[in-house]
């Protein structure tokens, strides 16, 4: 159970992480993506900053700050859910796995932060 603990929440931080950084570096693909489902660009530094806080209550979830950890996942699930709410409100599905993978890390950090 730590090893798959400790593999996914590290999966789910990375991920997190290097899309927040994306979101703030106004990656191109990710002002395509927005604009599509109908983001406003302005939005966009606090979806990162969103993203961001989540990876960085993971990690600390997962230095020992379990509550910490098990909040962020949760709010990280939610995050997700409503992304994919978004595409589909958009009805832009042909990228619909990615806000899907990036969920499914956050209900398995989650989930195993919560079982510990």
């Amino acid at each position: 159970m730590d090893i798959a603990y400790v593999t996914l929440t590290c999966a789910a931080v990375l991920a997190n992480a290097g899309i927040a950084a994306a979101d703030l570096a106004k990656a191109p693909f990710v002002l395509a993506n927005s604009a599509e489902v109908g983001v406003a660009r302005s939005w966009i530094p606090a979806l990162a900053a969103l993203k961001a806080a989540g990876a960085a209550g993971l990690l600390l979830g997962l230095l020992g700050v379990r509550p910490l950890g098990v909040a962020a996942g949760a709010g990280l699930v939610l995050f997700y859910v409503g992304a994919l709410a978004v595409h589909v409100r958009a009805r832009v599905l042909h990228n619909i796995a990615f806000p899907g993978l990036f969920l499914a890390l956050a209900v398995g950090a989650l989930v195993l932060a919560a079982a510990r």
